[in-house]
């Protein structure tokens, strides 16, 4: 995983999301959802690009159950977005490549 990549917990959470200056994309994932490590090289390299426009994040659902259970995750992988600690009204469930991703981060204002 990029070290541009915040891991995200339940003890965190506040810190690394509600209180983040930059919009924070938070990937919900598991190590043996195939299709969560198929999109990951597009999340990493996200992660290089977005330096100081974006934060990203990456919240394990096997490891931080509580955090799926609040927002409601039930299939992975499953992006949020959240600005000034609120969280985007639509989220992003499987999306099929980078410019999906992008495309979805730019109806929020987030330009890469």
């Amino acid at each position: 995983m990029s070290e541009k990549i915040v891991t995200v917990t339940a003890e965190n959470f506040e810190e690394k999301v509600l209180k983040a200056a930059l919009p924070v994309m938070l990937d919900f994932w598991a190590p043996w959802c195939v299709y969560c490590r198929r999109i990951e090289p597009a999340v990493e390299e996200l992660a290089e690009d977005a330096d100081g426009k974006l934060i990203i994040g990456k919240v394990n659902v096997d490891e931080q159950p509580q955090l799926a259970d609040r927002f409601g995750v039930e299939t992975i992988p499953n992006l949020l977005l959240f600005k000034n600690g609120a969280k985007a009204e639509e989220e992003l469930t499987a999306p099929g490549s980078r410019d999906a991703i992008e495309e979805w981060l730019e109806t929020y204002g987030v330009i890469l």
